[in-house]
């Protein structure tokens, strides 16, 4: 039994921040950081049946191309990925009346959908990238137990040497997309790593008036490569996304729209019409069937 200063419930049942309950939710779950960008996405449903708001958690689930599909604002950043990840894991793996875990593993199908920069100057503004693997330069995976897995520990290992990252307190990790959902959503996008920082500015090597301490970030990121594998972009879920959703057995893919080429150093000039594209692409090839 799990007690109940480890997993908090509302009054009403319902998990502690998402205030959701599994009535709620589809096994489809198309996650955003933009509070606004939920209501984008809903836009696109035929039918909406719940709207749920707690803190800047905001959850719209409905129905599109006949199936079940749930919209959730996460926040900004791999801590909020945490609460999210973690309470909806909750709601279908987990009896919430009797607090103990279900024989019967639910997978779920969880896939972001942000805004990004990329890291390659042939990798233009207005490009749909796919992350194949998540690159984690924040902390958060090293509070979980991992096991360890050949092809994600010689790529890190590779890009550790090539950054050289001895001597710093950043300590990456690596985590793969699911091979179902990326292959489902990939097509005619660009591919690669996707590089997950723990800030905005000094974290992804922007200067305003304080100085980095991982001095030419951005360019170390931009030469690695391994094999046929380079860094794609710079954003700050998807390494969370990727090692929670591995861990717990549920299907993660995060593809976005570059809005900001930190190389060529242009921007978007309507991300606003390329995001609706990416949502209503990404709609169509999640709720495909066969």
């Amino acid at each position: 039994m799990i007690e109940e200063s480890e997993l908090v419930l509302n009054k009403d049942g319902s998990v502690y921040h998402l205030h959701l309950r599994p009535e709620q939710v589809a096994k489809n779950i198309i996650v955003a950081g933009d509070p606004a960008r939920i209501a984008v996405i809903s836009s696109f449903f035929d039918k909406i049946e719940h709207k749920v708001q707690n803190r800047e958690f905001i959850t719209h689930t409905g129905w599109f191309n006949g199936e079940s599909v749930t919209a959730l604002c996460t926040g900004i950043g791999t801590d909020n990925i945490d609460i999210v990840l973690n309470e909806l894991d909750a709601l279908f793996n987990i009896d919430l009346k009797r607090r103990e875990v279900k024989e019967d593993h639910t997978s779920l199908n969880i896939v972001r959908i942000g805004t990004s920069g990329s890291l390659q100057a042939d990798i233009p503004e207005d490009s749909f990238v796919a992350s194949e693997w998540g690159l984690g330069l924040d902390n958060l995976m090293h509070y979980y137990r991992v096991s360890k897995t050949p092809d994600s520990d010689d790529v890190l290992q590779h890009f550790c040497q090539h950054a050289n990252l001895g001597g710093t307190p950043i300590r990456p990790y690596l985590f793969k997309a699911s091979e179902k959902l990326f292959i489902q959503l990939s097509k005619g996008m660009f591919t690669g790593i996707t590089a997950t920082a723990p800030g905005f500015y000094g974290p992804q090597g922007r200067i305003l008036r304080l100085q980095p301490a991982f001095e030419r970030i951005n360019e170390k990121l931009n030469s690695f490569k391994y094999n046929n594998l380079r860094i794609t972009n710079f954003e700050m879920e998807t390494s969370a996304l990727y090692g929670l959703s591995s861990l717990l057995g549920h299907n993660a893919c995060t593809v976005c729209s570059i809005v900001a080429n930190r190389f060529t150093r242009r921007f978007s000039k309507n991300y606003q019409l390329k995001m609706k594209e990416l949502i209503e692409l990404t709609l169509q090839r999640l709720t495909a069937q066969g």
